[in-house]
């Protein structure tokens, strides 16, 4: 079992997302003009998601690369341009 595995599917968690309601979350991060909290993110979609059924599709985004959590909020990191990941991978480290 993967580490997202271990952490995503334990015997504690009431509820777990469908895909609908991940993809609702990640479109809403997507298109945030600023960091937003867990606190907006439920307000914003009018109490259709729980909160611990929220917390793991956050962890999920957060294993896989597409958002930071930080003190300042949540923040979509996520760029799948080819360009972009062909600039990383020519470039120089200093």
């Amino acid at each position: 079992m993967t580490t997202l595995s271990k952490t995503l599917y334990r015997d504690d968690v009431l509820h777990y997302p469908n895909l609908k309601t991940v993809l609702l979350v990640e479109d809403l991060l997507k298109n945030a003009d600023k960091a937003i909290s867990r606190e907006e993110i439920k307000r914003i979609l009018g109490g259709r998601v729980m909160h611990q059924t929220l917390n793991v599709i956050l962890k999920y985004l957060e294993y896989s690369g597409k958002i930071v959590v930080s003190r300042k909020g949540i923040v979509w990191i996520y760029n799948p341009s080819r360009k972009l990941a062909e600039a990383i991978e020519k470039g120089v480290e200093h």
